[in-house]
């Protein structure tokens, strides 16, 4: 009964904290439209990490599921429901940090690849003779693997529908990125008005996304070392903690409230730590101004 009361906790603090973080909720029940808009961003959130077709009600399965797999490891290594319950909540952390660290790669990947994109589109429109629509799915084409699936849905949508417009949608929508979304507008404002300055437009875009990547390559050269550093937050005190359950009666010393008490204090900083070093560190991303 212990067990299956620390698991229930745990699932229902998951999910609290998850909606109150995630999802903006501050109570209970929100309205529709509330609950609308904290979906589609859930769902924005795993297009960016390359997971469009992941449903958000099966990541938070997945996020509900571990919590309780880790509170059960919590209660069978300390026998305490209290750090259970916390190991718990930090365990059902996991799948979130697995689908940023994936968003993050994507994103940077996406970085990488779209200054030489836009400079290969410019290229193809003013030198080649190509068209913008033809010129964009030729760049994409040679684009990273990250990034082929976007483009082969909007040519899709181009094939079928012939509307630049809707093609363009696709695209912005399956790619989720700042960088697509005005390199997109440029492209698509050039298509229906025109003009002879796409070229410097196109230009003066890659130069502004080379300055941007290059600030973003030095930043994250200089936390090369803190990141590093910050894997011994969890690394060493976890590591003292299961050497001293092996000593003697150390694991017997876990089941007193006293301890109970003091394990779960421990477990709190050492995740508050770990949480607030990752904040301190966080390059700011863009905002997504063109995102409809």
């Amino acid at each position: 009964m212990t067990a299956l009361a620390a698991a229930g906790a745990a699932g229902l603090g998951v999910h609290l904290l998850w909606t109150s973080l995630v999802l903006g909720r501050t109570r209970l029940r929100e309205p529709g439209a509330r609950r609308t808009a904290g979906n589609a961003g859930l769902s924005e959130w795993l297009v960016q990490a390359g997971l469009e077709e992941v449903r958000p009600a099966e990541f938070l399965a997945v996020t509900a599921v571990i919590a309780v797999v880790s509170s059960a490891v919590g209660l069978a290594v300390f026998g305490a429901p209290i750090p259970a319950v916390i190991l718990g909540l930090f365990g059902a952390t996991a799948p979130a940090a697995s689908f940023r660290r994936r968003r993050r790669r994507r994103r940077e990947a996406a970085q990488e690849a779209w200054p030489r994109l836009i400079e290969e589109v410019r290229i193809l429109t003013t030198s080649v003779g190509r068209s913008i629509p033809q010129a964009l799915f030729d760049a994409g084409r040679r684009g990273p693997s990250e990034l082929q699936p976007a483009f082969e849905a909007a040519h899709r949508e181009w094939l079928i529908t012939t509307d630049f417009a809707r093609t363009i949608s696709v695209l912005k929508q399956r790619l989720a990125d700042p960088t697509a979304d005005a390199a997109c507008e440029t492209l698509l404002v050039a298509h229906d008005v025109g003009g002879a300055d796409l070229g410097k437009r196109l230009e003066a875009l890659a130069e502004d996304r080379i300055d941007d990547l290059h600030g973003r390559r030095d930043a994250r050269a200089k936390q090369a070392g803190a990141r590093f550093a910050r894997a011994f937050v969890l690394i060493v005190p976890f590591g003292m903690a299961l050497a001293g359950m092996t000593v003697g009666t150390g694991r017997s010393a876990y089941q007193e409230p006293g301890a109970q008490a003091i394990v779960a204090v421990a477990i709190v900083l050492v995740v508050a730590c770990w949480m607030w070093a990752g904040r301190i560190m966080q390059i700011p991303e863009e905002e997504r101004v063109f995102d409809s």
